[in-house]
């Protein structure tokens, strides 16, 4: 047992190290991360004026609103899943690309420490962007969410994370095997992204596309965040979308380990680990 606890305890103190590099890594790009922001508020800027030009929309709940302020929540969740689908395949390929990924791979760490360590300082960074960009634009944009609704809003998009680690380790698998297999996931997560409701209201897709995003994890996490920021809706609805959050998350996350665990297990048998 106090072996099975040291070795958790040597794997955990393994992801600090991860963090420590990318945090590095991401200081010495600086230009990335402004442009990242820059393209955040761009989108806002533009959906700012498109705001003028439709009337108040209707939310579940939470009675009329703007569009500015319908869409911001959308953006904001769309933003956390392209980011952290594109750093968690980016990271795999730049191991590979560099060479680093078959030294990696042959030390004593498990596949999920890989996979963690790789979007660590995602897991921390991505969520705290979200909710300085919520802030930000609530302030430049005069986009009123309830401030009660951010704590309930913030577990929502925890409960939102291992679908997109998941989905991550999908399409990393992908990479792993094909080279190039990220497309087809790049394009599942737009169709998923475009048809959640992020961008417009689900009233003016084809009404077979409403019930696909009820069971739509990035449709769910996004309608019971603005429920929370914009309708103030409290605890008892928050705690009904995670717990519709949970299963989804969680069969994601295991399919994709279990997804790239395969993946990593036949480019070692095959010996072609460190090809890209």
């Amino acid at each position: 047992m106090t072996g099975t606890r040291s070795g958790a305890l040597a794997e955990a103190l393994k992801l600090g190290a991860f963090f420590r590099r990318d945090l590095l890594v991401r200081l010495s790009y600086r230009g990335a991360i402004v442009s990242d922001w820059i393209n955040l508020f761009a989108q806002a800027l533009v959906f700012s004026f498109v705001s003028k030009l439709v009337h108040p929309i209707h939310i579940n709940g939470g009675g009329r609103t703007s569009y500015i302020a319908f869409v911001t929540v959308g953006i904001a969740v769309a933003g956390f899943m392209a980011v952290g689908l594109a750093r968690l395949v980016s990271a795999i390929q730049q191991e590979q690309s560099l060479g680093t990924l078959e030294s990696l791979m042959v030390t004593p760490t498990t596949a999920s420490v890989v996979l963690l360590g790789s979007v660590i300082y995602d897991l921390i960074y991505v969520p705290f962007r979200t909710v300085i960009f919520l802030i930000i634009v609530s302030i430049v944009f005069n986009v009123s969410f309830a401030a009660s609704g951010y704590i309930p809003a913030l577990l929502i998009l925890a409960a939102f994370i291992p679908f997109v680690w998941g989905l991550g380790s999908i399409a990393s698998a992908g990479v792993l095997t094909f080279r190039r297999g990220s497309g087809a996931i790049g394009f599942l997560a737009f169709a998923l992204t475009f048809t959640s409701g992020a961008y417009f209201p689900l009233a003016l897709f084809p009404s077979w596309v409403a019930p696909l995003a009820s069971i739509n994890p990035i449709g769910i996490a996004i309608t019971g965040m603005r429920a929370q920021l914009i309708g103030g809706a409290g605890w008892h609805d928050a705690l009904v979308t995670i717990a519709k959050l949970v299963p989804l998350s969680g069969i994601t996350l295991l399919l994709g380990l279990y997804a790239f665990r395969l993946a990593m297990r036949r480019e070692r048998r095959l010996g072609t680990l460190g090809l890209y």
